[in-house]
């Protein structure tokens, strides 16, 4: 009777414990997809059509479809290569990048021709960037500011994710009701370059600090929670309406014929590298769009052997992609760098 009491007890636990052992078990079946997070990191994505494999995804992308193991190492979402699944997104390599490894002309493993399904339409690649909201522009004029943070609670100087600002609309331009909820983006206005007059030859670079909601409207004033900070906030700094943007940017054609120049970039670093964003003097009413690519190059002037000067062929040192655009000005993103690369270098339609 105690063991029997005792099973009765316990068996409500052995069940639990069996259909979590059966659903560790569970394998998809063919075609279903299988849900699971990914972490999307900065890049190129391709996400899978029907039809699709990695071998055909290799040779669309990087010429050869013998990449594909490379493919999947790149890829550590998927538990198989020979089941892909439409949705799924897929990292891919820049072409840029093929030395990095060894053509498998010997013996090549052969990839398997199972697909996604039945038909490959046209390939779509997205470039993914988790901060959009976080980049800055250079505009002319600059936006009119909606209020700044004349206060902090507790006098803090510098502001961060979760503190309470008290905002109030400026002294002069548009009536500003803080309705409860609302958002704003902070920013600051500044020089794109170091030259005095910078921001009345290229426009003023607005430099976004983070983002605050409106919990409590007084007269003349609002209060607003920091519910978060891409930099340090300072009382003074300004507001903009809030516009969400999405991370994701389609790969685009780039417009034939453009030369420009490589403002610098959002930091203001004297040497631009891989992974950062700046800045370039071309930009909607030049045919500039989200997704181009865009290479950049030197050209250097030498004495040839008569004497006379020669201007050499232009060599690309870099590429960059296009993330937002102004008017007269656009937001890019440098994917690669082949050597050193300075603000003022000269950009060009690949």
């Amino acid at each position: 009777m105690k063991i029997n009491s005792y099973m009765q007890k316990c068996l409500p636990m052995f069940i639990c414990i069996g259909i979590s052992l059966v659903a560790s078990w569970y394998t998809p079946a063919f075609g279903e997809v299988p849900q699971k997070e990914t972490k999307i990191e900065t890049g190129f994505y391709y996400t899978v059509k029907k039809g699709d494999t990695l071998w055909d995804i290799s040779q669309r992308f990087n010429d050869t479809p013998w990449q594909w193991p490379e493919l999947w190492k790149e890829n550590n979402q998927l538990p198989n290569p020979h089941w892909i699944y439409p949705g799924e997104r897929i990292r891919l390599f820049r072409k840029s990048d093929r030395d990095k490894y060894k053509e498998q002309a010997a013996a090549p493993t052969a990839m398997p021709q199972v697909s996604a399904g039945t038909s490959a339409p046209a390939p779509q690649v997205n470039f993914y960037y988790g901060r959009m909201d976080r980049i800055g522009f250079i505009r002319k004029p600059p936006v009119q500011e909606l209020g700044f943070i004349f206060n902090v609670l507790h006098d803090k100087q510098l502001v961060s994710t979760g503190d309470v600002v008290y905002i109030r609309p400026p002294d002069s331009g548009p009536v500003v009701e803080f309705a409860p909820g609302s958002r704003f983006t902070v920013f600051r206005k500044l020089k794109p370059t170091g030259e005095r007059k910078s921001d009345q030859a290229i426009g003023t670079q607005h430099y976004l600090l983070g983002v605050v909601e409106v919990s409590q409207n007084e007269a003349g004033y609002g209060i607003a929670k920091v519910i978060e900070a891409f930099r340090a906030i300072e009382p003074g700094d300004l507001l903009m309406a809030y516009r969400e943007r999405s991370p994701e940017v389609v790969v685009a054609k780039s417009t034939p014929g453009i030369q420009g120049t490589l403002i610098g970039t959002e930091e203001h670093n004297e040497l631009v590298s891989t992974n950062t964003i700046a800045f370039i003097d071309k930009g909607e009413t030049d045919n500039i769009r989200p997704g181009q690519e865009y290479k950049i190059y030197i050209q250097e002037t030498k004495k040839g052997v008569d004497g006379k000067e020669m201007q050499l062929a232009p060599v690309d040192v870099g590429a960059l992609l296009v993330l937002h655009t102004e008017k007269t000005t656009s937001t890019v993103y440098i994917t690669e760098t082949y050597g050193n690369i300075f603000p003022g270098q000269n950009i060009r339609t690949p």
